[in-house]
């Protein structure tokens, strides 16, 4: 529990002074960093965020959420005895050094898909702070009740964390040990199937049509892969998050490397697929043959 002084957000809601267990900061809730407080906020935890700066999709989120506002990092990191970072990959490393700059020396969560070398990183940015570091990686969708959301965590305080989720039907802790990266390396290489596989497909599609056998290819996967066709529309529902992907395939790729295992290679062009489809960020409706065109723009044939 930490006793701190109150803090007044945006809309004047503040932090209490005491409040009866700990209190968690959700650093940039997104829309599963917003689910992950949620779901905390469903256990009776005090859960705070810092609106300035931010959107106002991500104050509607928040407050969707039951968060209280903070109004700075400055006082969240002072307010909180724990932050939970869920962020895009390549912000994660700068959003544990902001959170250092503002003298947060409590409980730090890396909940992020970033490769276990980059977790170690994150790690000494806390540490140098005199704060104590928990490694996780979220599997599934965003928490809901009734879901099947599981946050994994890996380190010596890793209980600690997943003690807050305890019953939650929103999302599943799983402790992993007490090594510090096994939840990274974890999200790591199921991602690896996950994504890739959809970037794998997304290619094939656009390749197909540039080489004017589309119809003929879809035609032969209802006949031997009839499974490729459900797969291909799940691809399909990664588009808006392309951007996102294509850094968490870079941590897939530096993973990999890391760790002399074969294969690199497929996630950086898994990456370099998704960074092709950055303009359909967040779209909400989209045809798939511009997806498909922004894949293979120089097409020689037209699409079957």
């Amino acid at each position: 529990m930490r006793r701190s002084a109150a803090c007044a957000g945006r809309k004047g809601v503040a932090v209490p002074d005491v409040v009866a267990g700990p209190v968690v900061g959700v650093v940039h809730p997104g829309e599963m960093g917003a689910s992950v407080a949620g779901a905390l906020v469903a256990q009776g935890v005090t859960v705070i965020w810092a609106s300035e700066g931010r959107s106002e999709q991500s104050r509607r989120r928040a407050e969707a959420a039951g968060l209280k506002d903070a109004g700075s990092l400055e006082k969240l990191a002072t307010a909180a005895d724990i932050i939970v970072c869920v962020c895009p990959p390549d912000k994660a490393g700068a959003v544990a050094r902001a959170a250092a700059e503002a003298s947060f020396g409590g409980l730090y969560v890396d909940a992020n898909a970033v490769a276990p070398a980059t977790a170690r990183g994150i790690q000494a940015i806390v540490e140098a702070q005199s704060g104590s570091f928990v490694d996780g990686g979220i599997i599934g969708a965003p928490a809901r009740a009734g879901g099947s959301t599981r946050l994994y965590l890996s380190g010596p305080e890793a209980a600690r964390v997943a003690a807050l989720f305890a019953g939650s039907d929103h999302l599943q802790a799983v402790v992993l040990g007490r090594e510090t990266t096994t939840a990274s390396a974890l999200k790591m290489c199921y991602a690896a199937w996950t994504k890739a596989t959809a970037a794998l497909l997304l290619a094939v599609r656009a390749a197909a049509g540039a080489m004017g056998v589309e119809a003929a290819l879809l035609a032969e996967w209802e006949h031997s892969q009839p499974d490729l066709v459900a797969r291909m529309e799940a691809a399909g529902r990664a588009v808006p998050k392309a951007w996102r992907f294509a850094g968490e395939m870079q941590e897939i790729a530096r993973a990999f490397a890391e760790s002399d295992a074969a294969g690199a290679g497929f996630a950086d062009a898994a990456a370099e697929v998704f960074g092709a489809l950055a303009e359909f960020k967040d779209a909400e409706a989209f045809e798939l043959s511009a997806v498909l065109e922004a894949l293979a723009p120089q097409a020689p044939h037209a699409s079957s």
